[in-house]
């Protein structure tokens, strides 16, 4: 349990949660386009307050550990991960060999931060 609330895990799973929450909040309006823009706005809102409950601590507690660019690439792989796994399930959306090359070139570029 212990290695989960260390500088290095922690901000991850909070990071993946936060994800969770940006990504309803971005894009979980588009499976409700009847609904008025200002509503979609207003619950984005909402679930982005709940989001930067999340993000803000994981970014302070991982820069104990991390640099500012491995935050910040942590952050882009999670976003990437969650985003697919959402566009699936959530948005009925394919993911594509386009997508998967795309991805993993950002996941190269990730490879490349962490080893400098």
């Amino acid at each position: 349990m212990q290695v989960l609330t260390s500088a290095y895990v922690l901000p991850i799973i909070m990071l993946v949660a936060s994800n969770v929450f940006m990504t309803f909040a971005w894009y979980g309006h588009l499976n409700y386009t009847s609904k008025p823009l200002w509503m979609a706005v207003t619950v984005s809102w909402g679930i982005a307050f709940f989001e930067y409950w999340l993000a803000v601590p994981a970014n302070r507690i991982g820069y104990q550990v991390y640099s500012a660019a491995e935050l910040k690439t942590i952050q882009e792989v999670i976003t990437f991960a969650v985003f697919a796994v959402f566009s699936v399930f959530f948005l009925k959306q394919a993911i594509t060999v386009n997508h998967l090359i795309g991805f993993a070139l950002i996941a190269a570029g990730a490879f490349f931060v962490f080893r400098a």
